[in-house]
């Protein structure tokens, strides 16, 4: 699937149409995203702020789905874990960017290598529209490689 197409596809999603979520911009090779929330009646909380779900779920997905395309198929990736901390309330139009470097990519994939499991931890910020910190999520990402038939064998089981 094309970058242009998952981005139409996500922005038509329900949970993110209906919260008021928005992809703005992912590069062909699913390496770098870009994510705002805009500040409507229906994704306000009870004193009139961003509702905390809705931050939290503006950044959910990137980080499995970016280190899935970016391993191939391959590998077995999963999201594991996730939290948020807020630091200020968050009002108007908020942001979250993705960028998943190569480094990265090869560390986990030198990790996985022999079929060993690896939990990666990534951290976004949201930001506002004049740069300030509104809140830190952290995604826990599990990633192995698969299996074949006779992959990964000891000298124990050989």
């Amino acid at each position: 699937m094309t970058s242009r197409r998952f981005r139409l596809l996500m922005n038509l999603w329900p949970p993110f149409l209906f919260a008021g979520i928005r992809v703005t911009r992912i590069d062909e090779g699913f390496r770098h995203a870009h994510v705002e929330l805009r500040q409507r009646w229906f994704n306000r909380n009870y004193v009139g702020t961003h509702f905390g779900g809705s931050l939290f779920a503006m950044t959910d997905p990137f980080w499995m789905i970016m280190t899935l395309r970016a391993l191939g198929n391959d590998h077995v990736v999963w999201d594991k874990a996730g939290e948020i901390e807020f630091i200020r309330p968050g009002r108007g139009t908020v942001h979250a960017t993705f960028d998943l470097d190569d480094a990265t990519v090869e560390a986990i994939r030198t990790v996985t290598a022999d079929g060993s499991k690896h939990l990666h931890w990534f951290t976004t910020d949201v930001l506002d529209a004049s740069g300030e910190l509104v809140a830190r999520v952290r995604k826990q990402v599990y990633v192995r490689r698969k299996r074949r038939s006779g992959q990964f064998e000891t000298a124990a089981s050989r």
